[in-house]
């Protein structure tokens, strides 16, 4: 799919840049794809310089930017009113509101 690099990571070639192109259904140019190998070549090559990062020590993280969410005290702040709320219902029962049966 690809020749081997001095360095041990993998280069691409035409061939496989085409390949990849059909399978991820892009049309490329013949004019195309050497730019592209070498683009691609050289993304590779970057990944491979992150797999060398000693990351044993870092916990996973979900953002980069610290973050919490806001906090506020748990108070009642208005309540106490059910007769006013179930004054707005068609239709109470026993302090609930009635609603007709759905499920048989």
């Amino acid at each position: 799919m690809g020749r081997g690099c001095e360095s041990g990571i993998m280069a691409l070639d035409k061939t496989a840049v085409a390949h990849i192109a059909a399978l991820a259904r892009i049309r490329l140019s013949e004019a195309e794809l050497e730019p592209l190998a070498v683009e691609l070549s050289q993304i590779l090559n970057w990944v491979e310089q992150l797999n060398e990062v000693d990351t044993a020590a870092v916990p996973p993280m979900a953002s980069v930017a610290a973050s919490a969410l806001p906090m506020r005290e748990d108070r009642v702040s208005d309540g106490n009113c059910r007769e006013a709320i179930l004054a707005n219902a068609p239709h109470s029962a026993r302090g609930f509101f009635a609603v007709p049966k759905v499920i048989e």
